[in-house]
């Protein structure tokens, strides 16, 4: 297939789906996810990677690199990775969706070589409808000793969007929301999360479990003293206008020691129109 620009793509699934009458199921996106992990398992991380992906789908390795320019020039990967989806949503059209959970990458028979952690992916539906890999990265902690809930929920059906004629004014308000909340952060951390985060909202960051709720994202937030200053680099939005993501760089400063991060953030629309983070997540970027 030839490649096929971002404004391109976000055209012809608004001509594709727009007079869709009822919403999007999130099964569609858990089956992608589960189809993934079967390719996977069956013709290894390289061959799986290039079969699912958007013809922009990135990840970070460190910097921001096309998932097929990426896995184009690796060898054959060793080891196997395992992934389960425990929190997923999807845009009412269908065209924009997300899942993240648990992963476990084993490079042995041994627990020992073992590293465990949770990852985030988001998809996009291309100019057939079918669901890409858009981004994909993740997060390594200690292995969970719970295990994790289960949050996959429905598009309201209840509330029909409004649906975006405009992709290119769409996706500027939302990397508009983006650098407003960077901005904020700049000034407090706490007072721009209290701000932007969704009650629902979830928290990845490297070294810790998943954090779920505004009041234990704030807490870990206080208690760990950290300070964030952020950079968008890019982002979009979903045709239906209820769910978007961005990501960028981020500079994170905890006592004189300052680290450095991708972030990628979802965001949902509330009942007020407003954005909110849904879902944020730090992939450090080593030195």
């Amino acid at each position: 297939m030839k490649k096929i620009t971002l404004a391109a793509i976000s055209f012809m699934c608004y001509t594709a789906i727009a007079v869709a009458q009822t919403p999007a199921t999130v099964s569609k996106v858990i089956e992608a996810e589960d189809n993934f992990g079967k390719l996977v398992a069956r013709k290894g991380i390289k061959a799986g990677f290039l079969a699912v992906a958007d013809d922009e789908g990135i990840i970070f390795r460190p910097k921001v690199v096309k998932i097929t320019d990426f896995y184009a020039n690796v060898e054959k990967q060793p080891g196997t990775l395992q992934w389960t989806p425990k929190f997923a949503r999807i845009s009412y059209n269908g065209d924009l969706a997300f899942t993240a959970g648990p992963y476990v990458y084993a490079n042995g028979k041994s627990d020992d070589d073992k590293v465990y952690g949770d990852y985030v992916s988001v998809w996009r539906s291309d100019a057939d409808g079918k669901l890409k890999l858009l981004i994909d990265l993740g997060i390594q902690h200690p292995e969970m000793e719970k295990e994790a809930t289960v949050d996959f929920k429905e598009p309201d059906a209840a509330k029909k969007p409004v649906i975006n004629k405009d992709p290119f004014n769409g996706k500027n308000i939302i990397l508009a929301t983006d650098k407003m909340l960077n901005q904020g952060l700049t000034l407090s951390s706490l007072g721009a999360y209290k701000e932007f985060l969704s009650p629902e909202g979830r928290y990845y960051f490297p070294g810790f479990d998943p954090m779920t709720g505004t009041d234990k994202i704030l807490k870990f937030l206080n208690n760990e003293a950290i300070s964030i200053s952020a950079e968008n680099i890019s982002g979009g939005r979903s045709t239906s206008n209820d769910l978007a993501y961005t990501y960028g760089r981020a500079r994170i400063k905890k006592g004189n020691i300052v680290s450095n991060f991708n972030y990628v953030r979802i965001w949902e629309l509330d009942a007020t129109h407003k954005w909110n983070i849904l879902l944020e997540v730090f992939s450090a970027i080593e030195n």
